[in-house]
């Protein structure tokens, strides 16, 4: 019987990638195939749970006023991840779970993470603060590499080279996917 990871709003699933290729059992619950708020998780054998909601209603970086921030469709998806996590804990298999958002305004509902990271930390290009709640282990950083900022030298222009598009910025980075298996197989 092989352990079952959930990647909930896991997208490309480059943040449960490391368990793939380990060969666990990891099932991508994301959209449009699956919609995580009317997902059922198996009642046994969920080894871990790795939860990635949308940035997008928490985002510090949200300022327009044509499509004015709204906490509670953020809330939604959040609150649908939580509920997973809590239905694989009561069945006591539940090792770990972590929910990762980039630092914003998630921190107003969840209170302040046990860890915080910086791609760089871990060998990806960039900066990007990204908080992560849950019970794990906290990976541990294998390399830093020395960010390289925009042309205009500023923290947003190093911000903004982290993969270039928005969709392209919300993949996991692999050398933190990778600690972050290495710390919680």
């Amino acid at each position: 019987m092989s352990k079952i990871i959930l990647d909930l709003c896991g997208g490309t699933g480059s943040w449960s990638k490391p368990y793939k290729d380990a060969g666990y059992d990891v099932r991508v619950i994301t959209l449009p195939d699956m919609d995580i708020t009317n997902y059922e998780p198996p009642c046994k054998n969920v080894y871990g749970i790795l939860a990635a909601p949308p940035c997008t209603m928490f985002s510090l970086a949200r300022t327009t006023a044509k499509t004015p921030r709204d906490f509670n469709k953020g809330m939604i998806i959040v609150k649908a991840c939580l509920w997973i996590i809590w239905q694989a804990r009561e069945t006591q298999a539940l090792k770990f779970w972590a929910l990762e958002n980039p630092r914003g305004y998630l921190r107003q509902f969840l209170g302040k993470p046990p860890f915080t990271f910086m791609r760089c930390w871990f060998g990806d290009d960039g900066g990007k603060p990204t908080d992560l709640w849950g019970y794990y282990n906290i990976p541990k950083c294998n390399k830093s590499i020395k960010p390289v900022r925009g042309r205009d030298n500023t923290e947003t222009a190093w911000y903004n080279t982290v993969n270039g598009s928005p969709e392209r910025r919300a993949i996991t980075p692999q050398g933190f996917a990778q600690a972050f298996y290495k710390a919680n197989k």
